[in-house]
């Protein structure tokens, strides 16, 4: 059994999501089960949950033993996690944080695979919060696409404009208001038929700018149930976006100079799952 306090008014759903992820992997099937408890009380549904309420989770050994993350690597300035899709990158984070100091550094999307990075002294989360501002962080991705893409490298330059209630954002090709401009690189990796592989690179960050980005020109990410193409999705029998974090490098200075030597690379990849 594991007991977590909430910390604001907020969904038990939403609650589990982002401190559990071994609880959120099985949501469905606690509830159903009357495995979780509220202050207490055994609860069968979701709820709102209030400030200060105590969660209880009692999950068996085998649902404890599902794995969200992997540690790729730890000193004593920095941890890089390897997460798993359908895990929400502040799960990651609370697990972390309940066996350590640690600082939040970015995030990815729940259904994204792959790398995260976490600072474990103040002095590593200054220098790395600058390092991800400055594009001192070099972050590539690989993901798995519908339709061909027509060079076989191009970098890329469009608008985004969010929409936060959708919690979506639209992509246009010319300056409009309230969009940010974004600029994604990518770089065929394989052909094999109706879908591409390739390698992305950011040079900007922006809210789900590869999705997006990628499906704008036509070639969606196969899985991404936002952005991509329903029927191919259908079709393949997959519900989570073939999207990878999949390498990264930090060039930083001074004290953290040594981390230039180093690239980490997730265990992942884009490919279609194993059904």
């Amino acid at each position: 059994m594991i007991a977590l306090v909430s910390d604001k008014r907020q969904s038990l759903k939403e609650f589990t999501e982002n401190n559990h992820a071994q609880a959120a992997f099985f949501f469905n099937t606690l509830l159903r089960n009357r495995e979780i408890k509220v202050n207490g009380n055994r609860v069968n549904k979701d709820m709102v949950l209030s400030q200060g309420d105590i969660v209880s989770y009692y999950l068996t050994e085998k649902q404890l033993q599902k794995p969200a993350f992997y540690i790729v690597y730890e000193d004593e300035n920095i941890l890089v996690a390897d997460k798993e899709s359908g895990v929400n990158s502040e799960a990651v984070f609370a697990a972390l944080q309940r066996e350590r100091e640690c600082y939040f550094i970015h995030r990815l999307d729940r259904n994204t695979k792959g790398l995260l990075v976490f600072a474990l002294r103040n002095r590593a989360e200054e220098a790395m919060l600058a390092a991800f501002q400055e594009r001192k962080a070099e972050k590539k991705y690989h993901a798995l696409c519908f339709g061909d893409f027509k060079k076989d490298r191009e970098t890329l330059t469009a608008y985004l404009k969010k929409d936060a209630e959708k919690a979506l954002v639209k992509v246009f090709d010319a300056p409009k208001a309230g969009a940010e401009k974004i600029v994604t690189e990518y770089a065929v990796l394989e052909r094999r038929g109706e879908l591409t592989k390739v390698e992305v690179t950011l040079h900007t960050g922006k809210t789900h700018q590869i999705r997006a980005h990628l499906a704008h020109i036509g070639c969606p990410i196969v899985g991404d149930m936002k952005y991509g193409y329903e029927e191919g999705n259908r079709e393949k029998k997959v519900t989570r976006q073939c999207l990878v974090a999949k390498s990264l490098q930090l060039f930083l200075d001074d004290e953290f100079a040594y981390l230039r030597e180093k690239k980490f690379v997730s265990r992942f990849d884009a490919e279609l799952p194993i059904l």
